[in-house]
């Protein structure tokens, strides 16, 4: 009998082990959904980029910025879940002793780990906007070119402020959101790294800086090019030096009254500011300009009219 049943005493200690080792598998899968869980919610809480992340903001991080006033930014901008965490990340990135000053344009949802290492490295992800300016072009002109490209650009605040004259034409980079003042900074600045070299020449010309921007605005309209420009400013110091009106097409009221203008009618480029520098000595006093653009000089007003009735009839 006793023989018999062991067997069954076996299997029953069999199925017992069994029942332990499903109890104890059961037991550790728990603990490993149960972490899975845990982190899952960590990273949603802490991790993960907000329900509302705001894609396509811009924020502006001002120059000598905290740390902690730039994690304050971001969460109130729902940038981040946790100004800790970011905190965090952006010093293990190095990042907190030199945060890069400007706009960052965030397009896309990302982590925060994402958006520490962006801060910590300075990627802006904005793309600059290219600005050609013409020589000749007024502060009108200048301001029409910037207002198109430019969304915080204040025209008003522009002309109010801009100088005839003083803002070098010239190529310029510029973020979408800078606005007049930064514009007039650039301009202005590059207008000084232009004149600084020629200060001298100026001094020794005998003229003041103002008159020579003066003279080159005018040669920016009264010139065709290189090949006139020197010998044009040569005849209208001529004119000046001899108490005979400009009487330029550019300024009608330089055929009221003798001398320059009172101020610049644009804003020259270099090469009309060297030629107001260098003028060319030659015998006339007259020129005009035909409809090819080809230039005619004479010495005298009778000769000037005989080319008016030859090359604009």
């Amino acid at each position: 009998m006793g023989n018999f049943l062991s067997p069954n005493n076996e299997f029953g200690h069999l199925v017992s082990k069994l029942d332990k080792i499903n109890f104890f598998q059961k037991r550790n899968i728990f603990y490993v959904v149960s972490i899975i869980i845990f982190f899952l919610f960590i990273n949603f809480l802490f991790f993960s980029a907000p329900n509302n992340f705001p894609v396509g903001t811009i924020i502006n991080i001002k120059d000598g910025a905290s740390l902690r006033s730039i994690s304050k930014d971001l969460e109130i901008n729902n940038i981040i879940r946790s100004r800790v965490v970011f905190e965090t990340l952006v010093i293990f990135f190095g990042g907190d002793k030199n945060l890069e000053s400007g706009d960052y344009l965030f397009e896309s949802r990302s982590s925060v780990v994402g958006i520490a290492k962006r801060i910590s490295k300075g990627e802006k992800h904005l793309a600059p906007v290219k600005v050609t300016i013409p020589e000749g072009f007024n502060i009108s002109d200048i301001s029409k070119a910037f207002a198109s490209k430019l969304t915080n650009f204040n025209t008003d605040k522009f002309l109010l402020e801009a100088q005839e004259g003083y803002l070098f034409p010239d190529t310029y980079f510029f973020l979408t959101t800078d606005n007049e003042e930064d514009v007039l900074h650039s301009m202005s600045d590059n207008y000084e790294q232009k004149i600084n070299p020629l200060r001298s020449k100026i001094i020794s010309f005998g003229k003041t800086e103002k008159e020579i921007i003066i003279m080159a605005s005018l040669l920016e309209e009264e010139s065709k090019g290189d090949i006139d420009r020197d010998i044009i400013s040569g005849i209208l110091w001529k004119r000046i030096s001899i108490g005979m009106p400009l009487q330029v097409d550019a300024d009608p009221n330089t055929y009221k009254m003798k001398g320059l203008p009172q101020n610049p009618i644009s804003n020259p480029g270099l090469k009309a500011i060297e030629s107001a520098l260098s003028p060319e000595s030659s015998p006339y006093l007259y020129y005009l300009h035909d409809k090819e653009g080809n230039v005619h000089y004479a010495k005298t007003f009778a000769e000037h009219l005989l080319n008016k009735q030859k090359y604009l009839k």
